[in-house]
């Protein structure tokens, strides 16, 4: 990006632009989460069994970690509109199927596609708004409003997914994409940027089917040992994926135009925001299974109300991301980031100090810090990486990102779950008259404890549920200082590597990195 870059200011058409690219990315953060709501009712229609109620709600997750470094590595070939508008139409075919659906067996096949589709628009839509915002002060208010979606698209899921269930049949919540996607297809030729790689190189098939073997693999091994635990089965999944990418990794190494450009890792703005959104991931998932859990099953409160509690961290969120980027504009993006991770890990701390009884504002507490001053990893931190990424890799660097924060969220829930889990099992005191059976039971997990008291008397089955709410909450402290370190470690490595970026409202050229001709 050179210094007559910084000084093109994007004007009213590339705003109205932004507006339209984030169309599809609150669609695709929305369908997350809303059919979770659905499920008891298509279950019925459909006869869906347990395993494949599970299979409908986690294959669309699924299927965009797995395919979107090939989409993105797609984008720099193709032109990220070509790939973005192929995928939105797709995404609307998959809808309408999905809608209609008359078996279980066709929601899994159309869950999978809107998956593929959905995998479209992260890496097309980073990449589309580092070219249409090239100056970075810009660029970064672009992101803040781009991050402000996805976590509107979480906030409102299951809002409208409950209204259109009130008013109509289950299928009615994959039709919000009808129209979104229709409009992104007529607005988009119009708005959007159409430049590509002059010289992209041919698309080598091997390389698309290893990174498929590897991530699809990894994500589902990982999801597994959360569900099931560290099983032989998920965990030789995971090594299978692994497996899979050390082949990917040395045959890009090997061809002259490579799928996926591992240069980029020598970059130290993009491997470290790569890092970053691991890391965040990680702990903001992880983070909120354990407080969620926290809050049902020490606090008893309803899923109704856990939704609206967890409404003032989102809010905090969504404020914490659009100020970040603001901030950096005179402060260099590393303080900015990293004084926002020692927040982070002060949210960390304040949690650490919840009680087993009458907790709640101590953990919401927590979790505003924590998310306020960590939300800027997904805004400012995008804003930097696409600024560094050589521009006719911004796809592959926009979906190396996405990828990031996939895995790092499937590690976290596996990991701080597991960890969670072996707290909780050292530290619950079962009462001695309770059955062995029951006794093993109630010592796996707070889930245990609260089936196996339903059945026991009082004052029995008081004392287990103390024990197990008093023991969970001690788990919910092991996993935040597990946070804590992780955020003063990952505040140390953004201070350091990304020092030499200057504020992004600096009139200066960014960063070298690897030129190259064209626009993705």
């Amino acid at each position: 990006m050179t210094t007559g870059d910084m000084e093109t200011r994007a004007g009213r058409r590339e705003w109205i632009a932004l507006a339209v690219l984030c169309l599809p990315t609150l669609l695709t953060t929305v369908d997350i989460s809303v059919l979770i709501l659905a499920l008891p009712r298509l279950a019925v229609d459909l006869g869906a069994s347990s395993t494949q109620q599970l299979w409908v709600t986690d294959i669309y997750g699924f299927v965009i970690a797995g395919f979107l470094v090939l989409m993105g590595t797609l984008g720099d070939r193709l032109g990220h509109r070509t790939v973005l508008l192929a995928g939105a139409a797709g995404f609307l075919v998959a809808s309408l199927l999905a809608a209609y659906s008359t078996s279980i067996e066709m929601l899994l096949v159309s869950r999978a596609l809107l998956g593929i589709a959905a995998a479209t628009v992260m890496p097309s839509v980073l990449a589309l708004i580092s070219q249409l915002f090239p100056n970075p002060a810009q660029m970064g208010a672009a992101m803040g409003v781009w991050g402000t979606t996805i976590m509107l698209g979480v906030i409102l899921g299951p809002v409208v997914g409950g209204l259109l269930l009130d008013a109509f049949w289950w299928g009615s919540i994959f039709l919000m994409g009808v129209p979104v996607m229709a409009l992104l297809l007529v607005l988009g030729p119009r708005l959007l940027p159409k430049a590509r790689h002059p010289h992209p190189g041919r698309l080598d098939p091997l390389s698309a089917v290893l990174s498929l073997a590897a991530l699809l693999p990894l994500v589902y091994g990982l999801k597994e040992i959360a569900r099931a635990g560290w099983q032989a089965e998920p965990v030789g999944v995971v090594l299978v994926g692994l497996a899979f990418a050390s082949a990917f990794v040395t045959r890009q190494r090997h061809l002259t135009h490579p799928m996926l450009d591992l240069e980029l890792f020598r970059n130290p703005v993009v491997s470290t925001i790569v890092l970053l959104g691991l890391a965040f991931g990680f702990i903001t998932a992880g983070t909120g299974l354990v407080s969620t859990l926290y809050m049902q099953l020490v606090e008893g409160m309803s899923p109704l109300s856990v939704a609206l509690w967890m409404l003032i961290p989102a809010a905090a969120m969504i404020i914490g991301g659009n100020v970040g980027p603001a901030v950096a504009r005179t402060v260099r993006p590393a303080y900015v980031l990293g004084a926002g991770m020692l927040l982070a890990a002060v949210g960390a701390l304040i949690i650490t100090q919840v009680s087993a009884s009458g907790g709640l504002a101590t953990l919401i507490t927590g979790l505003v810090v924590m998310y306020v001053g960590g939300s800027p990893s997904a805004t400012l931190a995008n804003a930097v990486l696409m600024g560094a990424a050589p521009p006719e890799k911004a796809g592959a660097a926009g979906s190396l990102s996405s990828t990031g924060g996939e895995l790092g969220v499937a590690l976290g829930v596996a990991i701080l779950g597991s960890v969670a889990g072996t707290v909780y099992g050292s530290a619950v005191e079962v009462p001695p008259t309770v059955p062995p059976v029951e006794a093993m039971v109630a010592g796996e997990s707070i889930v245990g404890a609260a089936t196996v008291a339903e059945t026991l008397p009082e004052p029995v089955a008081g004392q287990l549920l103390d024990s197990a709410r008093e023991a969970f909450t001690q788990a919910l402290h092991g996993a935040s200082v597990i946070n804590l370190v992780l955020f003063l470690a990952v505040a140390a490595l953004l201070v350091f590597r990304l020092r030499v970026v200057p504020p992004t409202g600096a009139a200066h050229p960014a960063l070298p990195a690897e030129a190259g001709p064209g626009a993705s």
